[in-house]
């Protein structure tokens, strides 16, 4: 598979990448050997770049992802995690609800501080089981997680010190690179005032449907030489089925608006004889700045399926037809929803 690169860093990775969420047991249980089973689909696949989180599964897709790269030549794959959140144990059975199935024991307290992002660093080695770590992704801040007035707080918290952490461990070699993996745009151009990035983890605001990222940060990016990862390139699902009676988008159920925009969308891609997931997993990677896709499930069938359609061979001029249904995310409320 072909490799882009991370920033101005010497790091490449595979134009298609792997996210570990669905590992985690995210909305449904994830037994230990599909998990295993699925990482190597992706494996078998040539995905050599894997993405997961203390967040997913709280801990227990860190635990997964290590025992699976345990045994792989180091230099064959890269691996990142993310910083921001700190995971505590709490009694069996009393783990709060937040849409994972079974998750690990534990619950998780935000925080961006110096002394936060090394200790998390610290304990992801010891759940992965690996020493090594390629990039670190400041997970969820913004507006969009935690509302704007605890969000000013965070990124207070995170622009005092804990940049500052992150920048000793690029540059003592203990990582290769750092940048944020959010699900918005506001906080990144907010970030990249103050810090250089290598990369940005961006959720489902450039994709074949929702343009977010267009106006203001792909420009910023391309100036300071900042890659973006592309995720969640379905919009939560409603680019691979359809505009089909209980679709989502943007974690809700679409609303009228975005069903049509869909349908159209979909209407082109059967007139090209190709599916609507095709498009929307190749459109990131039309623009240069754009290292990686990432795909996530937890089902080897699935995975599959996803790398097949991937490589089908697609008119370039398709790409003008979207164009007309596109959308741009609405701003935040300043309780972290959209309005």
């Amino acid at each position: 598979m072909k490799t882009r690169r991370i920033g101005k860093t010497g790091l490449q990775v595979t134009e298609i990448s792997f996210g570990a969420a669905a590992l985690g047991g995210l909305y449904r249980e994830c037994p230990r050997e599909q998990a295993m089973d699925t990482l190597q689909a992706a494996w078998d696949s040539d995905i050599r770049y894997f993405d997961v989180a203390p967040w997913y599964g709280l801990g227990l897709a860190e635990r997964r992802v290590g025992d699976f790269l345990r045994d792989k030549p180091e230099g064959d794959y890269v691996l990142s995690t993310k910083v921001g959140r700190l995971l505590k144990p709490v009694p069996t059975g009393t783990v709060p609800e937040y849409g994972y199935v079974n998750p690990l024991s534990f619950d998780a307290d935000y925080d961006y501080s110096y002394d936060g992002i090394m200790r998390s660093v610290e304990f992801s080695y010891a759940r992965l089981g690996l020493n090594r770590i390629d990039i670190l992704y400041v997970h969820d801040i913004g507006g969009y997680t935690h509302g704007a007035a605890k969000n000013a707080v965070h990124l207070k918290q995170f622009l005092d010190s804990g940049v500052k952490a992150l920048e000793e461990l690029r540059a003592s070699g203990a990582i290769s690179a750092f940048g944020l993996g959010v699900n918005e745009v506001p906080v990144c151009l907010d970030v990249m005032r103050h810090a250089d990035l290598d990369c940005i983890l961006l959720a489902g605001r450039y994709t074949l449907l929702d343009r977010s990222a267009v106006d203001e940060l792909l420009p910023l990016c391309r100036q300071k030489g900042t890659s973006l990862v592309v995720g969640g390139v379905f919009n939560s699902g409603i680019l691979a089925t359809g505009p089909v009676p209980g679709s989502h988008f943007d974690y809700m159920p679409a609303n009228d608006d975005v069903l049509a925009k869909v349908g159209a969308m979909e209407a082109i891609s059967k007139r090209h004889g190709v599916p609507l997931a095709a498009p929307a997993m190749k459109f990131p990677l039309r623009e240069e700045i754009v290292a990686s896709v990432l795909i996530g499930t937890a089902k080897p069938s699935s995975l599959t399926r996803n790398m097949e359609i991937v490589a089908q061979q697609l008119d370039d001029g398709i790409y003008a037809e979207f164009e007309p249904y596109t959308l741009v995310a609405p701003p935040l409320g300043a309780e972290a929803v959209r309005v």
